[in-house]
């Protein structure tokens, strides 16, 4: 951050829990109180909605048998191989899942709408993404709130791994869909000490008038800057960012995500 930036951030506290944003992973043991829990679903449910929809619904996953499912779906495996690898002793990803005071499940959700008008045209990809940008407002308000008491949370994209059976768990009707999980808390450790994840700069991300590309200047520059992250965390990994870029998108990314809008109503034309 710029000196400026800073200042700004001394300036507002709202600027300032912002700009400080960085992913939290392990939590305490307290609870979150449920004034607490309220005030920042509260802040969800005032984010902004396309055409007034509202097409999302929260599910809060408090029953433990439930937790387990989602923690086998984020690590990819059946419940014979989870039990398999918890016997052995194996080290399993995601074990925040498990620990975390809150989980909550973000669900596109249009089922409301078809009982209202039951001609409703919810097939639309047009209508998957006024869905998903609703699910992401409303989540982005929730953690921005949460962070701002003192809170941490981190999102779960890794429950689309299995999304049907993630459905399967919430007992999804027609027309809901669940996009991702979050986990909150209060962080077991400090936040002083905690380095932030390099973001693109500015220069990067904002164009005016026109979209500019990024240089492969900008983009070699902003490989070592990642590459110093996680030199400076002691990290073993010390992945550039186009590493990581590939590691994402040059296989298939998750085509089981299509076949199951399909079946929940959605993306046919």
């Amino acid at each position: 951050m710029t000196d400026v930036s800073e200042n700004i951030k001394r300036m507002n506290s709202t600027l300032e829990a912002m700009l400080s944003h960085r992913s939290v992973r392990s939590f305490t043991e307290e609870p979150i109180s449920p004034e607490m829990l309220e005030a920042v679903l509260e802040a969800g449910r005032a984010a902004s909605t396309s055409n007034y929809m509202q097409s999302v619904s929260i599910i809060r996953i408090t029953d433990p048998q439930q937790r387990i499912k989602f923690h086998q779906i984020s690590n990819g495996m059946s419940e014979e191989e989870y039990n398999k690898a918890k016997s052995e002793g194996k080290k399993l990803a995601h074990q925040y899942i498990l620990e975390c005071p809150e989980y909550l499940v973000f669900c596109m959700d249009n089922y409301r709408h078809q009982l209202v008008e039951p001609e409703a045209q919810l097939d639309w990809m047009e209508v998957v993404l006024i869905s998903a940008v609703d699910a992401g407002l409303y989540a982005q308000n929730v953690l921005a709130a949460a962070e701002s008491l003192g809170l941490g949370g981190v999102y779960i994209g890794s429950m689309r791994n299995d999304i049907e059976r993630a459905g399967e768990v919430i007992k999804a009707p027609k027309h809901v869909v669940p996009l991702f999980g979050m986990c909150l808390g209060h962080p077991s450790d400090s936040p002083v000490n905690a380095t932030q994840k390099p973001r693109f700069p500015l220069s990067m991300l904002v164009s005016e008038n026109e979209y500019k590309p990024a240089t492969q200047q900008q983009i070699d520059a902003f490989n070592e800057t990642v590459k110093s992250y996680y030199e400076q965390r002691g990290s073993d990994n010390h992945q550039a960012w186009e590493a990581q870029v590939t590691k994402t998108f040059a296989t298939a990314v998750r085509p089981q995500v299509m076949p199951y809008l399909n079946k929940q109503g959605y993306a046919k034309r």
